[in-house]
């Protein structure tokens, strides 16, 4: 790249990658990377795995450059292939969990899993930190989504609608009702720690 390409917006970037130019694509990923990063630890709550979707959704975005919108920020397109990613994840997991609690069919009986904290959750939630991580993990994807462009990503209520495909007062709503039962929930962290 030209030592003038630092001064490239996302949508010349693009048009450069699309060519063949990988350092294009690279100038790409280290300005949103960050951002990316955590609104995706964010939203399934856990560091390493979030490296990991980062990586993906880096590797689909590539994958997918051709239809990227030149109207549209990229960091929104990009935030919406995360969010997509996270929610792949989150089938996997699910997935993956029933067949770890699955038991033979000679069995008979069918065990349902518990979904209470176990201990380790208890000892994490001494850190406040973690609590609310764990607490913003927990939320349903509807309500999580909105919220976690708008504090992790900054975008407006008509962006964060453009991205998830709903209404600028379903976005103002659904982050309210997140915020709400954000704080019930941290609430309940402390209570269990007295």
């Amino acid at each position: 790249m030209t030592p003038a390409s630092g001064d490239l917006d996302d949508a010349a970037l693009a048009a450069l990658a699309l060519t063949g130019r990988q350092d294009a694509f690279a100038r790409i990923m280290r300005r949103h990377r960050e951002p990316i990063f955590r609104l995706i630890r964010g939203h399934i709550g856990d560091a390493d795995e979030a490296l990991d979707l980062t990586q993906e959704t880096f590797v689909a975005a590539y994958a997918a450059l051709d239809r990227f919108d030149v109207a549209r920020p990229m960091r929104a397109w990009l935030a919406r292939i995360a969010i997509n990613k996270c929610r792949d994840w989150g089938r996997r997991r699910t997935v993956r969990r029933l067949f770890r609690q699955a038991e033979p069919i000679d069995v008979g009986a069918i065990q349902v899993a518990d979904d209470a904290p176990g201990p380790w959750a208890i000892a994490r939630s001494r850190d406040d930190l973690r609590v609310l991580a764990t607490a913003i993990a927990t939320l349903p994807a509807s309500i999580k989504e909105p919220l976690l462009l708008q504090v992790f990503e900054e975008l407006t209520q008509a962006e964060i609608g453009r991205t998830l495909g709903i209404s600028e007062k379903a976005v103002e709503t659904r982050i309210r009702r997140a915020r709400m039962m954000l704080a019930e929930r941290l609430r309940e962290a402390r209570s269990k720690k007295k």
